[in-house]
C-alpha cells in the first residue's frame, strides 16, 4: 500500500473517532512502525513509496481509534526539547505544561546556583526541563505513585542523571532542604472528584492519582502552598499549574497563605493555566 494511502486510512479512522490531531497521529504511528521521523515519512509519501505489510500499523490505528493515547502506543512523549518515556500508570505530559516549566526556569535563572524542587514529578517532564535548560541548577523531584516513579527514574537517569528523584509524598518530602530552595514547581492533580474529563484518553488512561484532588480539585494545591513556604528562601518562587476555571480560587488561596506578587499566567490557548508567587 502506498504510504500516502495508509496515512489517509488512519486519518479517516481518527476523524471518525473525533480525534482532533487525526492526520498528525496517523503520520506519527506510521513513522513509529517504520522507525523513522515524521519528516522522513512525509518525504517518502510524497515520492510514492509503499509498505507491503501494514498489519502492525493497522493494529495501532485500531487502538488509537479506540482513544488509547498515542504516547502509550509509541512509549514516548515530547515536552519542550525532551523525549520522555511514558506509558500506562504515568500522566502523559501536556503541551500546556511547557508554560509551567518555562516559568520555573525563568524564576530559577535569577539565582546563581538555584535549588529547584518539583513536587508531583510524574514522568519527570518539568524537573528534567529545568535541569537540562538550566545546567547550573540542582533539581530535586518527588513522585508518590510507584508506577509513575518508575518512568520518572528512567527519564532522570537518561536525561538528568545529576538530579535527585525519590519515591515519596509531596507534602513532606525533602525536609532537610527547608529554607534553602529557590524555586518550588508543581503540576499537581487538580480535577474535582466528581468531574469526568471530557477526553477519553484522560478519563480512561491517565492514573486517577494524577488527576483528582478533593471536591473542588484544590486539596493538594492547598497543601503544596504551605509546603512550599517551608522549603523556600525569602524571595523564592512557587509555580503551580491549575485548571483554567480555578484561576481566581488559586490566586486567593495563595494570597490568604501570605504569598506576595501572585500572578496568573495564560497558556498558548490564552487560558489561565499557571500561577507564580513570591515568598
Amino acid at each position: 500500500m502506498l504510504l500516502s494511502e495508509l496515512i489517509d486510512r488512519g486519518r479517516i479512522a481518527f476523524e471518525a473517532a473525533e480525534i482532533e490531531s487525526a492526520r498528525a497521529d496517523s503520520e506519527l504511528i506510521v513513522a513509529f512502525v517504520l522507525g523513522i521521523s515524521r519528516g522522513e515519512l512525509q518525504s517518502k509519501a510524497i515520492v510514492g513509496e509503499s509498505l507491503d505489510d501494514t498489519n502492525a500499523v493497522e493494529a495501532l490505528f485500531a487502538r488509537r481509534a479506540a482513544r488509547e493515547p498515542l504516547q502509550h502506543l509509541t512509549g514516548e512523549a515530547y515536552f519542550r526539547n525532551l523525549t520522555l518515556k511514558v506509558g500506562k500508570g504515568v500522566f502523559v505530559p501536556r503541551p500546556e505544561t511547557e508554560l509551567l516549566a518555562g516559568l520555573a526556569i525563568e524564576a530559577a535563572s535569577k539565582f546563581e546556583n538555584p535549588t529547584v524542587i518539583d513536587l508531583c514529578a510524574g514522568s519527570g517532564a518539568v524537573g528534567i526541563a529545568v535541569a537540562t535548560e538550566l545546567p547550573n541548577s540542582k533539581v530535586y523531584a518527588v513522585e508518590k505513585s510507584e508506577d509513575a516513579f518508575a518512568y520518572a527514574l528512567e527519564n532522570y537517569k537518561r536525561l538528568a542523571p545529576d538530579a535527585t528523584v525519590i519515591l515519596g509524598d509531596a507534602t513532606d518530602a525533602f525536609q532537610e532542604l527547608n529554607g534553602t530552595v529557590q524555586v518550588v514547581v508543581s503540576n499537581p492533580p487538580y480535577i474535582p472528584a466528581a468531574m469526568v474529563p471530557i477526553y477519553p484518553e484522560v478519563a480512561l488512561h491517565d492514573p486517577a492519582l494524577a488527576l483528582y484532588s478533593g471536591d473542588d480539585g484544590l486539596d493538594l494545591i492547598r497543601l503544596i502552598s504551605k509546603r512550599a513556604l517551608q522549603l523556600l528562601v525569602e524571595g523564592g518562587t512557587v509555580a503551580l499549574e491549575h485548571a483554567d476555571m480555578q484561576s481566581d480560587a488559586v490566586v486567593q488561596l495563595l494570597l490568604a497563605d501570605g504569598w506576595r506578587e501572585v500572578v496568573d499566567h495564560k497558556d498558548f490557548n490564552s487560558r489561565p493555566r499557571a500561577v507564580t508567587a513570591i515568598k
